[in-house]
């Protein structure tokens, strides 16, 4: 359909255009170290990619390996580039030794390529190294014979296949790039350091998730996180955002009053979202999911906007999941009614909470839907789901550990609550999160309380037989040595036989 078609690319180029300033927010630092030649009091200038997944709080130093190639092919040779290595026995160069940052030139294929094909290599950290000058960098950098300059950043974007990625990269200017290189190229060891931190403002952390009723990506999430939301009470303040598109700058609603694109919008054409089917004629409508974009917003609004936890809110979503998001019942009033009950919602607030804000079905506007739109206007979403911590995007996929740890790295030093300090160094944190105490491993490289103590009573019982079975030995040898001297000693006589001899 023509017009479904014209919607769509509408949306997507709003959708692309409000992704340049998704990343502000987050702190990031790049800094050489060795060779202090190159360090600088400022850090480098650099892009992070939008995709996988910073040490939030922490930080990345190793030495940068050079690969001498754009990395596109997925055979990754860890015998090539610089600086050079001595020779094994088979007499290749030996590979690059593990942790590394490893560091290639922009082009041939996409960041997320190159990113997936270093992770695999055993990469801790990427440094892309770009290949063209900016023409705000002038004269401090030099472009290849024949290229021209670009007159814009470059944007790390995810191509719909990073979520597996889970290391770190940034992108580096040419004119910083080209240096470090031809100190690789000589030879010489460049240790490299990329730091992350999330603006820590106070003893309260700020978080928030954009998403819509129908996003699978942020099921797992929406499902998982409510025990986290709990344990950190007031501590954290949290905001669900539903996604929605404007249909006044997409031409749906019409000069008229007529809503131009069917049913994927409501208000006449003013507030759409895409048909999750991609058909028109059946299934859940784009409308739908406007009009559970509110319903939604609704139950925030008045079950969790006082408190930020929301405890009922995170209950309907979880029951809407189970029970009502299909083709039949997503927008069944029966079904909703009885998930709202479920969760303890009063349903006429809900109802009263839609047509006050403006309704969904005349050609009028809705205050909490232009609320959401303006919103996403002001901070920028690249890809759905999108998460926030203190403002700061949140890179890598939607998930608890993520989330948790980002959440506690926001927080002021000194001042996290008692659950981020139990749990973030746990390896079960979401069991540690429920049972509010850490009962397995502290980290990937460290044995439970249980698996140390056991271990150590093994060792102790087998040391202990080793030792009783080396003391009778002993003993044995003792009664045998001192047998001998005996019998050296006894007199050779007829009445020997006669004499006491035992000495046991």
């Amino acid at each position: 359909m023509p017009l479904f078609g014209r919607i769509t690319c509408a949306l997507l180029a709003s959708k692309a255009f409000m992704g340049v300033s998704a990343g502000e927010g987050v702190s990031s630092r790049l800094q050489v170290h060795i060779p202090k030649s190159l360090f600088r009091q400022d850090g480098y200038e650099h892009r992070e990619a939008l995709f996988g997944i910073p040490p939030y709080g922490g930080k990345i130093t190793q030495n940068v390996y050079y690969a001498d190639s754009e990395l596109c092919d997925s055979n990754v040779d860890t015998r090539a580039g610089f600086p050079i290595r001595p020779q094994d026995d088979t007499g290749e160069m030996m590979p690059w030794p593990s942790p590394y940052i490893l560091m290639m030139d922009r082009g041939g294929c996409t960041f997320v390529t190159k990113v997936r094909n270093a992770q695999r290599s055993g990469a801790a950290g990427v440094i892309i190294a770009d290949n063209s000058c900016l023409c705000s960098a002038g004269d401090s950098c030099f472009s290849e014979p024949g290229v021209d300059c670009e007159q814009r950043e470059p944007i790390m974007a995810d191509d719909g296949s990073g979520t597996d990625i889970t290391i770190p990269a940034f992108l580096m200017f040419k004119q910083d790039s080209d240096v470090l290189k031809a100190e690789l190229r000589a030879n010489t060891m460049v240790q490299l350091e990329m730091a992350w931190s999330l603006p820590s403002p106070d003893d309260r952390v700020e978080y928030d998730l954009w998403t819509m009723p129908t996003d699978l990506v942020s099921r797992d999430f929406l499902r998982t996180f409510k025990d986290a939301s709990m344990a950190l009470g007031d501590r954290a303040y949290f905001t669900p955002h539903m996604y929605i598109y404007d249909g006044v700058k997409s031409n749906c609603h019409g000069m008229d009053g007529e809503n131009q694109c069917y049913n994927l919008c409501t208000n006449a054409g003013r507030y759409c979202a895409t048909d999750p089917d991609n058909d028109l004629d059946k299934g859940i409508s784009g409308a739908d999911v406007v009009i559970e974009s509110l319903r939604r917003i609704c139950i925030w609004k008045h079950y969790g906007e006082e408190n930020g936890i929301g405890a009922e809110w995170w209950d309907y979503t979880t029951e809407f999941m189970l029970h009502c998001d299909t083709p039949d019942f997503f927008s069944d009033d029966s079904c909703i009614d009885d998930i709202m009950a479920k969760s303890g919602i009063d349903t006429d607030v809900i109802t009263q909470c839609m047509e006050d804000s403006g309704g969904v079905d005349d050609d009028d506007e809705n205050t909490l839907l232009d609320a959401e739109l303006m919103a996403k206007e002001n901070v920028g979403v690249v890809i759905l789901p999108a998460t926030y911590v203190n403002r700061a995007a949140i890179r890598g996929a939607l998930e608890l550990p993520t989330m948790f740890r980002a959440i506690c790295a926001g927080y002021a030093v000194g001042t996290e609550p008692d659950i981020c300090l139990t749990c973030v160094p746990c390896a079960d944190q979401k069991g540690c999160i429920a049972q509010g105490a850490c009962h397995g491993a502290k980290s990937a490289d460290s044995v439970s309380q249980t698996s140390f103590l056991g271990s150590l009573l093994g060792l102790s019982a087998f040391f202990g037989l080793i030792i009783f079975i080396q003391y009778t030995r002993t003993q044995r040898k003792i009664r045998d040595q001192v047998r001998g001297i005996v019998a050296e000693y006894m007199p050779l006589d007829e009445n020997a036989a006669d004499l006491d001899t035992e000495i046991s």
